[in-house]
Order: structure tokens, then C-alpha cells, then sequence
């Protein structure tokens, strides 16, 4: 779990309901194993030659430092990330890949939220490049999952593009914590900035890449899960030239007529508590769960998610969209009863005021992609039911006439977050060599090597141990 963070000066004090739980998640084909760069030292000079003069565009401050080691079996020791951002984030027994020695560059841009505590800069936007000495000539950006900060990837997704050669930057979106929400000043403004960091950030980071190797990145690939899979869905639909293709790891799904995050989590709270005491009512209220795309053979993951994820998330994201509905309370009452006056567990998006959908419009995803992109989900996702979110938004894709752009792997029995295989092992399947397969996948495609399998639910292995799930997730 991660840390409380403080939260930032913005829209008006309110009274401070927020509850003491963090947001941990929300708010490959066969993966090629994470191999090491080449073998040998850099030549003579080269791991520190021209650092000094490399220089992110925009960024208000920046740290250059040579590192022997870049992955996080290195960065943990040396201070070059934070492992309370990524905890809970992976399984437990993932490799950690070693001999990416190179740049990493820290820093931030201009903003005037200061939530984010690293490196005591008290600063938002902030941002890491990682520049490995052994260059395979491509970068991958990344939006962090939650409400993170700029090294939530690092284990999940950095260590291994690290590995593979790639340069690899991530930005903080611009705000963090639970109380995300206080950054702006209109509904919806909090999350409209991680869209427009991740897009300065790209910009500068293939700057960068250009100045260390003098010559351009030939591909730059986003990708991220949650809340940083909707920020590559909403990249490639508004931003296409920027990018060659991305890698959406259940992303969050926004749309202003619904289904949203907004949609199904008050059916959760208003539920389950009926669902957990037991008695006569209690089926009524399972099934009324799976009406709202909770599905069946999930119920094992209720109880953590009711404690954890659900209240919390519907509270913090209802306050950032529509900050009206509880007056002047803040994110609302946790773990309120369905009947409290202003109660999360009884909110109705579809009846709320035309503002409030105008709020989520501006954040909203349409489906016109503009470049390949590779779409993955646990058909147990039981934060962002997979029912409410890809499968609508694969659709989307289809009705806008994208849908040569797009690959759509169901993952049976992934989940929202992959730490949850470990507590339930056998009944889980991690989600991130099915990560590393796509995204291989998405290589061959841009490369013209192949395209990849058409849509499918990818069926969870016979037999398989934690160790194989570890390295495999066949998508064929």
C-alpha cells in the first residue's frame, strides 16, 4: 500500500472525509525472458560522456546521475527510486533483470501543485528518463497506475523495457495521493492534466533520447496500466503522431453517457454489505453485483476490494468529477449505509446534473485511435469490471472504425492488481508476462514482422505452477 501523501492547496477547503486507506492499483505468444544488455563494460568514458549537457525541454529542474545499474536491483540501493510507489504492484517472485548501467535523469516541470515528496522537491510533474548505455534505438513512456508517483512502473514495466534496451521515461501525471482531487480548479481538471503531462512528457523525452544518441528515437511506444492504460488509450486517440503504438493495461474507462468507474462502483457499496451479512437477501444482492459487471466466480476478491478499493476510489473520483454531491463534505463519508444523506453507496451518475457529465466528457475516451494498440484484461478485474470498461471499449474502436488498430486480449482469471496472485495462488493468474507478451506482439506489428492474433480470451494455462505464469502467457 502506499503511503498517505499530503495534499496540495487548490479548490476551497472542505471538511476532510477521506478515510485512512491508500490507493494501491486505481486510483507473452511466449514473453521473451528480460535479458541483459550486451555483456561487457561500456567503452572507455562513455557511461558519463556528455551528461552534462543533456537537457529535458521545459523541465523547471533536473538531475543528471551515471548509474551502474538502472533496473531496480540497482536504483533501490542507490536511492534512484522509491519502492512504496510500485509495492503491491507485482508478484512477489518476478525476475528482477541486472546490466543496464546508463543515465537516469530527475526532475520536474513547472506546476504548482506540491503532493509529490520525492527527492524533498515538494513538487508535482515530476518525471524520470532512464537512457541505458546499450541503445536498441526505441523509448517507452509511461502514466503511472493510481494516483502514484514516477516510479510505480518501475518493477512492472521499466526493468524490463530497461532490459531490452529501450530508453524508458514515466511522469508523476501532475498530482498525486488520495487527494488528488484538491489540483484545479474546475471538476475534471485534476485528471485532464495527467493527459497533458504525459504528452510534455513524451515530447521532451524524445528530445532527450535524441541529444544522448544523436539521432531520434525510430519508435516510441506508451503503455501503463489503469489509470496509465487510459492514458495511452487517450494518447494514441488525440496524440497518434507522437507515437508508433501502445500497450493498454486495463485501462480506466471514461465516457460521458457511462458505463464508467462512477457506474458500477456505488452498486458495489450499496451490495455488498446485504451480500456479506448473509440471510435471506443475500442472493438478491450477489446477483444484483453481477448485474453491475462484477462476475461470477469473482466473489472470492469481494471482501479485499470492499475494504481496500471500492469505497475509497468511488469517493476520491466522485469528488473530483462531481464535487456537488455531498456539499461541503470532502470525498464523502467512508463506508457510509446506503440511506446516509449524501451517502457514495446511493450515488446515480445517470441522474446526476448535465455538469457533472460534462466534467467526465472532458476526460472522456471515443475510440478513434490513431496507431496500433494492444489492449489486455482480467476477466476478473474486480476494480474496473472488464464488462464495463474494455469490452465497451473495444467496441468503441469497432463503431469508430478503428478496429484494424486494435488488438483486444480478454486474460481469464487476471486480476486488477497482480500482488493478489501471490495471496491467492492458483486462483489468480499475474497479469505481467501477459503485459510482456503483447508487447512484443505490438514490436512485430509496428515492425511489419506480423500481426498478432486476432481478439481473444486468452484461456488460463492447464496446470500451469506460479513459476511458469511468471514467464508465459501464450496469446495465440
Amino acid at each position: 500500500m502506499l503511503p498517505h501523501r499530503p495534499a496540495p492547496p487548490g479548490r476551497p477547503a472542505r471538511r476532510t472525509a477521506l478515510g485512512a486507506l491508500s490507493l494501491a492499483a486505481v486510483c507473452s505468444l511466449l514473453v521473451t525472458p528480460a535479458t541483459a544488455a550486451p555483456a561487457g563494460p561500456p567503452p572507455s568514458n562513455a557511461h558519463c560522456a556528455g551528461r552534462d549537457r543533456l537537457h529535458v525541454p521545459g523541465a523547471a529542474r533536473q538531475q543528471a546521475d551515471c548509474l551502474a545499474e538502472l533496473t531496480t536491483a540497482g536504483t533501490v540501493g542507490s536511492g534512484h527510486t522509491d519502492p512504496a510507489d510500485y509495492a503491491g504492484l507485482t508478484p512477489k517472485d518476478l525476475p528482477t533483470p541486472t546490466g543496464v548501467p546508463g543515465v537516469q535523469i530527475d526532475g520536474y516541470f513547472p506546476d504548482t501543485s506540491t503532493t509529490n515528496t520525492n527527492h524533498g522537491w515538494q513538487h508535482d510533474s515530476q518525471f524520470v528518463v532512464r537512457l541505458p548505455d546499450h541503445w536498441n534505438g526505441g523509448l517507452v513512456v509511461a502514466g503511472t497506475p493510481g494516483n502514484r508517483e514516477q516510479y510505480a512502473n518501475d518493477r512492472a514495466i521499466a526493468d524490463w523495457v530497461l532490459a531490452r534496451g529501450y530508453a524508458y521515461a514515466a511522469t508523476d501525471k501532475g498530482n498525486t495521493g488520495t487527494a488528488f482531487f484538491r489540483d484545479g480548479d474546475r471538476p475534471g481538471d485534476a485528471i485532464a492534466e495527467w493527459n497533458t503531462r504525459l504528452t510534455q512528457l513524451t515530447r521532451a523525452a524524445r528530445a532527450v533520447v535524441t541529444q544522448r544518441y544523436h539521432r531520434p528515437p525510430d519508435r516510441t511506444l506508451a503503455t501503463g496500466m489503469s489509470n496509465g492504460g487510459y492514458l495511452v488509450r487517450w494518447q494514441l486517440e488525440h496524440h497518434p503522431g507522437l507515437y508508433d503504438g501502445g500497450v493498454d493495461w486495463e485501462g480506466t474507462l471514461w465516457r460521458a453517457d457511462g458505463p464508467n468507474p462512477l457506474t458500477s462502483l456505488p452498486a458495489a457499496l450499496r451490495h455488498y454489505p446485504v451480500y456479506a451479512a448473509g440471510g435471506p437477501r443475500a442472493a438478491d444482492a450477489a446477483a444484483a453485483l453481477h448485474r453491475a459487471g462484477f462476475p461470477a466466480g469473482s466473489e472470492f476478491l469481494w471482501p479485499y476490494h470492499h475494504q481496500v478499493y471500492w469505497d475509497l476510489t468511488q469517493r476520491i473520483y466522485r469528488e473530483e468529477l462531481d464535487p456537488g454531491y455531498d456539499g461541503d463534505t470532502e470525498a464523502g463519508t467512508p463506508y457510509c449505509a446506503s440511506g446516509t444523506p449524501a451517502c457514495d453507496a446511493d450515488y446515480t451518475y445517470a441522474d446526476r446534473p448535465a455538469a457533472v457529465h460534462r466534467a467526465v466528457g472532458r476526460i472522456a475516451l471515443t475510440g478513434r485511435i490513431g496507431k496500433p494498440l494492444i489492449t489486455l484484461q482480467g476477466t476478473l478485474d474486480v476494480l474496473l469490471p472488464i464488462s464495463e470498461d474494455s469490452d465497451v471499449y473495444a467496441r468503441m474502436v469497432h463503431r469508430a472504425g478503428r478496429g484494424s488498430l486494435l488488438r483486444y486480449y480478454r486474460i481469464e482469471d487476471g486480476t486488477h492488481t497482480d500482488s493478489l496472485a501471490d495471496v491467492f495462488p492458483g486462483r489468480l493468474r499475474p497479469m505481467v508476462p501477459c503485459h510482456r507478451s503483447a508487447f512484443t506482439a505490438l514490436e512485430r506489428w509496428i515492425s511489419g514482422a506480423g500481426r498478432p492474433p486476432a481478439d481473444r480470451t486468452v484461456p488460463r494455462p492447464a496446470a500451469a505452477d506460479q513459476a511458469t505464469w511468471l514467464t508465459s502467457c501464450p496469446l495465440r
